[in-house]
């Protein structure tokens, strides 16, 4: 899956971009997955996976506050959430 060229990430809102790829059966899967959840309330269980990573602000750090955290999520759990918001 290819974004355009020197396109940006919009950060954690992430873009419409994503969804071209998808064509007209990967939004029709989509859909039947945002459907689902809005019906039963609950996200699909890969959607509740998150990855979290750390890097140093600043070298040799010891407290937490030291450090940032990054969670990594999903591009469709982060596309679902924006919609069903």
């Amino acid at each position: 899956m290819a974004m355009r060229d020197k396109k940006a990430t919009e950060g954690d809102d992430g873009s419409v971009d994503v969804l071209i790829p998808l064509g007209e059966s990967g939004l029709r899967i989509m859909t039947e997955r945002i459907n689902s959840t809005q019906v039963t309330g609950e996200w699909p269980r890969d959607f509740t996976d998150v990855t979290m990573n750390t890097l140093q602000k600043i070298s040799k750090a010891t407290k937490c506050s030291d450090h940032l955290t990054i969670n990594l999520i999903a591009q469709t759990a982060k596309t679902e959430a924006r919609i069903l918001r």
